[in-house]
């Protein structure tokens, strides 16, 4: 069985050269692939019945080792060495201060009502007055209004 898989494999080679240079684009890949359609020709030898010709089932096992080869690279995210690309990165000094009065700003946000809470999410978004008043459905005048007196609630909340 060696021998005859052997002797068909060699003499119908070229069949399996032809679809590694469909699916490969340097002679490392080509080798690799070629042994890999090699393996896999193998593999399904046992279940060759001889129904087909040698030359047609190998075409099939080729591409079909070829084509799930292709579509699992194409799912690899290509990356580099963390050597070749560390002296591209910069890094900043941490600074927590701003963390630490976003999480106040926040904090007091959430003892805010349910509208004033609305108002200032929609301000800190930067939406104008019309379209705060639009989306709360109060006049331009009540949410400019109902805002001075939102920025006053939190002022007193975070400078007690």
């Amino acid at each position: 069985m060696e021998h005859q898989f052997v002797t068909d494999l060699q003499s119908n080679q070229n069949i399996v050269h032809k679809v590694c240079t469909l699916y490969t684009n340097d002679k490392d890949s080509h080798n690799d692939l070629f042994q890999e359609i090699t393996i896999q020709l193998w593999k399904a030898y046992p279940k060759f019945r001889g129904e087909a010709k040698f030359s047609t089932w190998m075409y099939r096992v080729a591409l079909n080792t070829a084509i799930t080869l292709y579509r699992k690279s194409k799912r690899s995210i290509p990356t580099l060495d963390y050597d070749s690309v560390i002296f591209k990165i910069k890094a900043d000094e941490y600074d927590e201060t701003e963390e630490e009065q976003l999480k106040l700003m926040y904090k007091a946000i959430k003892q805010l009502g349910d509208i004033d809470k609305a108002l200032v999410f929609l301000y800190l978004e930067d939406k104008d007055y019309r379209e705060i008043s639009e989306t709360l459905g109060i006049s331009e005048v009540n949410a400019r209004v109902k805002m001075n007196r939102v920025k006053t609630k939190l002022r007193t909340i975070l400078n007690p």
